[in-house]
């Protein structure tokens, strides 16, 4: 979830406000969430109930900035184009290292790991490739899926979970992850379109 404002899923670049300093709270809140990605992988991998709970308690902190340098972006008005991208990138760090170290820990298949993963890969390239046209905002499509990753993460995380609820969650994150995907695609091509025509027009 990133720390832009939310605009449905229209692809059309917005106008531009008043120049913030990328060197801000909210940026500085995303970037403390990709430094504990590799901590949380540690404690993920350390044998023990304790360190398991440790390692599940990172991940969600790690979560729940998420939600805080958004709401620290739009409270005061720090959104950047720096956030914008970084904050994406945090998120899909996290959730990246947590599948690929339950899959080598082999709790979670792989199949499911390199879906969303490829997924996250390929809208984060898809950001860049089309960046020179404009900045693709979060939809509210990739809001659910954020959460939906991150409940089925902590499902297998969580001690004493049961196979099928596992199963079941993990499956749902996977289904709306790849069908938020195909929406990223549709709106950067929009996004390319409307770029087009606002050159042409000039």
């Amino acid at each position: 979830m990133t720390n832009t404002p939310e605009t449905g899923t229209d692809a059309t670049p917005t106008t531009a406000g008043p120049k913030v300093s990328a060197w801000n709270i909210a940026n500085i809140v995303t970037v403390l969430r990709l430094a504990m990605v590799p901590f949380f992988v540690v404690c993920l991998f350390l044998p023990g109930t304790g360190w398991r709970i440790t390692a599940l308690a990172v991940f969600l902190a790690a979560s729940l900035t998420d939600l805080l340098d958004g709401e620290l972006a739009r409270r005061y008005g720090l959104i950047t184009d720096f956030g914008k991208i970084a904050d994406p990138i945090a998120d899909k760090a996290l959730i990246g290292a947590a599948l690929v170290s339950l899959s080598i820990l082999g709790e979670l298949t792989w199949w499911a790991t390199a879906v969303i993963i490829f997924r996250e890969a390929a809208v984060t390239l898809l950001r860049f490739a089309v960046i020179r046209h404009g900045v693709i905002p979060a939809s509210y499509g990739g809001k659910v899926k954020t959460v939906l990753q991150i409940f089925a993460i902590t499902c297998y995380m969580w001690p004493g979970v049961p196979e099928p609820v596992r199963w079941a969650a993990m499956g749902a994150a996977v289904l709306v992850t790849v069908g938020t995907g195909v929406d990223y695609v549709v709106r950067a091509v929009k996004l390319r379109q409307v770029a087009k025509r606002a050159r042409a027009g000039r």
